[in-house]
């Protein structure tokens, strides 16, 4: 839609057609322009728990990218009869879980997605926008990959079954240069928001199992743990013992009262050292006003004890939108967005000032 060249034209529709999605397809341009080096893999943070992970040979795997909102509107100031906050604590006050990030991909300009990878049944994991655009722009030979209840959703959506593949713990599959292992989740969330008239396949969803798993992703330049919204538990060091991690990819937040939802900052880092990890990334901390955190937290604790506890890893904090190789990046702390300017004066500019300004 043309942009408005006077007040006639600027209506409420042409303003959101202008400005949503924030970046427009200036991430899907550059994923698609990516050269991987070899032996490394590199991904890009969609916010939320989303990533886009693509390897040297050009595998592109696109895993719980969201493309909702939270609350938009005080309505009558109550939560919605059965909102999974509701059933976790028994909150009736509607609460301020805001979207706090833009949107940085445009999902129905996504191109060459080889797998959709979704870990639990939670919608801003589980989105129907995503599912509806990577079917649309892809061939038959894209896969969907998720529980059992995740497949059972996107089918009732219309995804064909002939695309889908159920994944327990355990279970492997191949993606072009990729091996995908599923692990288990350690996701109690996810099992005391689960609708109890709900049924998988004719059972009844008690099993975690069968509503959520952690990934593995084997890749030419190394492996990548994405635990997805796991709470902290000791499995991780059977994770650790049974698998080679070198990045993972963890939920952090600060959890407001009465609510045990997002991991602290503190079981962030007795998650790494479980998994013996050489880089740990907090992410989910950005999307939800009422669980905004700051990583950096995690980075002064990490100082304050790397030393005495002799960590082998080191936090990386993220920026939404923005890129990670491994190991290229491996040494690094921080994310900074390009700054951009780096042919600045590369042109002899006529300017309409004394040069020694």
């Amino acid at each position: 839609m043309a942009k408005p060249k006077n007040i006639q034209e600027a209506t409420r529709e042409n303003w959101i057609q202008n400005t949503f999605p924030e970046w427009g397809t200036w991430l899907n341009e550059e994923i698609e322009a990516s050269k991987v080096p070899e032996g490394n893999f590199r991904m890009w943070w969609l916010a939320n728990n989303g990533i886009w992970l693509k390897t040297h040979e050009d595998t592109n795997i696109l895993v719980d990218l969201w493309n909702g909102t939270g609350k938009q509107s005080h309505g009558n100031g109550k939560m919605k009869e059965g909102h999974q906050m509701m059933r976790m604590s028994g909150v009736q006050n509607l609460q301020p879980n805001l979207r706090l990030q833009p949107f940085v991909i445009d999902p129905y300009a996504v191109k060459n997605v080889d797998a959709l990878l979704v870990t639990h049944i939670h919608s801003d994991h589980l989105d129907i926008n995503t599912a509806a655009a990577v079917l649309q722009n892809s061939g038959p030979e894209t896969k969907f990959i998720g529980p059992q209840a995740v497949v059972d959703i996107w089918e009732s959506w219309g995804v064909p079954s002939d695309r889908t593949i159920v994944v327990h713990p355990g279970d492997e599959v191949k993606i072009k240069s990729v091996t995908i292992k599923a692990l288990e989740a350690f996701d109690r969330t996810a099992l005391l928001t689960v609708d109890p008239d709900v049924t998988i396949k004719g059972s009844l969803p008690q099993d975690m199992n069968e509503i959520a798993v952690n990934y593995l992703f084997k890749t030419s330049g190394g492996n990548l743990y994405h635990a997805a919204d796991s709470h902290m538990s000791n499995m991780f060091a059977k994770h650790g013992n049974e698998n080679d991690v070198d990045v993972e990819i963890i939920n952090y937040g600060e959890n407001p009262r009465g609510i045990t939802d997002k991991v602290t900052s503190i079981d962030v880092l007795r998650s790494a050292e479980d998994l013996k990890t050489k880089v740990v990334i907090p992410v989910h901390y950005d999307i939800w006003s009422n669980f905004d955190a700051d990583p950096q937290e995690i980075v002064k604790l990490w100082a304050m004890k790397k030393d005495t506890l002799d960590y082998k890893f080191h936090p990386f904090v993220w920026k939404v939108g923005g890129s990670y190789t491994f190991p290229q990046d491996k040494n690094k702390i921080q994310y900074h967005y390009d700054r951009g300017f780096a042919d600045v004066f590369s042109k002899d500019n006529d300017l309409p000032f004394p040069s020694f300004l």
